[in-house]
């Protein structure tokens, strides 16, 4: 069968920008043959409604192109698209690539902050496997907290790359992370985008029906999850609007503070805020991985 065309619009850099290898992703974890099967175009897929089958599907990408031989994350706990990632940390690349004339900033004098790292820890995976970054995640849950710190525990190559911060406070996001001494090139965040549980549910409900009734191919995004990284009291706009209160008090302490948009009619109102907050620059990203369009908002007080 003919392989597909590269994908529009993905960046050069990325390992994702072609379809799913499956011949090559069963080859690097066996496991995954159980969950793959044929999809109604003749090309070969899993069952995205399948939590199992997606957590193998990650297990198997995160082993194949980045050497992560154990990963695992707890039942109910965010199972992230893994080239959506990978495409946030191509464009924290660029950006921090803009202030070194165009090179590509390698290696472990970077240091990226990852708010909200969750049970999965899979920002300071990729950024450190594909560009030597290091990383402190933070996350407001013990559990996903003990789960990031035995992912980085199981797999040498992260060890003394990634430290994990407890966010002890619900009304604070930069506040008790960074610390006086610390300084960070990027910041990066996937804030929780609904409003309520209740509307957490019922979105998770449709994506879940889309699927089971053939509606859709694409891989589903953000499979499971806990309260915290789904939803927040006012939803995504709120949780920005509080990274970016917050980022003043830290602006001597960052170079990029950054964030992913879900939707689209938010950036206006954080581009006012932005200005309001009197930032130097501001730069917006799209990004389209699968069905799943969005954007990443970078800005600087320097």
């Amino acid at each position: 069968m003919k392989p597909e065309p590269e994908k529009e619009d993905a960046h050069s850099r990325n390992k994702h920008r072609f379809s799913y290898d499956f011949t090559a992703l069963c080859a690097a974890l066996p496991l995954l043959k159980n969950f793959v099967t044929k999809n109604r175009f003749g090309y070969e897929s899993i069952d995205f409604a399948n939590p199992d089958a997606v957590k193998m599907l990650n297990r198997a990408l995160l082993k194949y192109h980045y050497g992560i031989n154990e990963w695992d994350i707890p039942p109910h706990y965010l199972c992230p698209p893994i080239p959506s990632r990978a495409a946030y940390m191509d464009q924290v690349a660029d950006i921090l690539g803009v202030r070194n004339e165009g090179e590509i900033s390698l290696g472990k004098k970077i240091r990226v902050l990852d708010i909200g790292m969750g049970a999965n820890c899979v920002y300071p995976i990729i950024g450190h496997q594909e560009y030597g970054w290091q990383f402190v995640g933070s996350d407001i849950d013990p559990i996903a907290i003990a789960s990031a710190e035995k992912i980085i525990q199981n797999n040498p190559s992260l060890h003394d790359a990634v430290e994990c911060r407890l966010q002890t406070s619900a009304y604070h996001i930069f506040k008790n992370i960074i610390l006086p001494d610390d300084y960070f090139h990027c910041t990066v965040c996937n804030p929780p985008f609904h409003a309520s549980s209740a509307k957490a549910k019922t979105a998770a409900q449709r994506k879940i029906m889309n699927l089971r009734t053939g509606i859709s191919d694409k891989p589903i995004l953000n499979f499971g999850g806990q309260n915290t990284e789904l939803w927040c009291r006012g939803g995504e706009i709120a949780f920005i609007f509080l990274m970016i209160s917050e980022s003043e008090h830290f602006k001597s302490q960052v170079l990029w503070f950054s964030t992913l948009v879900s939707k689209i009619t938010n950036v206006e109102k954080i581009y006012k805020r932005l200005i309001k907050a009197k930032v130097t620059e501001i730069k917006s990203i799209d990004i389209e991985v699968g069905n799943k369009k969005s954007r990443i908002i970078f800005w600087t007080y320097c």
